[in-house]
């Protein structure tokens, strides 16, 4: 997953300011943000505080690290049985 160059704390201010009434031309001008980017994080993150937002973005990149330690370790897996059918059938 791409790293975002907003820290949670930037995030929660920007969508505060879209929540008061900014215009998303504004902010994006502003913070140099695309709308997409901005209606994303609103959609997301809309009404959370930095530290909910800090918590869940720490939450998202374990799941990711968690993600690819499964894929490997069912890797791994797969050819420990390849090897074990392998021997097993030049035994016979």
């Amino acid at each position: 997953m791409k790293k975002s160059q907003f820290s949670p704390a930037q995030i929660a201010g920007i969508l505060k300011e879209f929540d008061n009434g900014k215009t998303a031309e504004e902010i994006t001008r502003e913070h140099g943000v695309s709308k997409a980017s901005l209606y994303k994080w609103r959609q997301r993150y809309g009404g959370m505080e930095a530290t909910e937002l800090k918590r869940i973005k720490e939450l998202e990149e374990e799941n990711s690290r968690l993600k690819k330690m499964y894929a490997n370790l069912a890797m791994e897996l797969d050819v420990a049985k390849y090897i074990i059918e392998k021997k097993f059938k030049a035994l016979r």
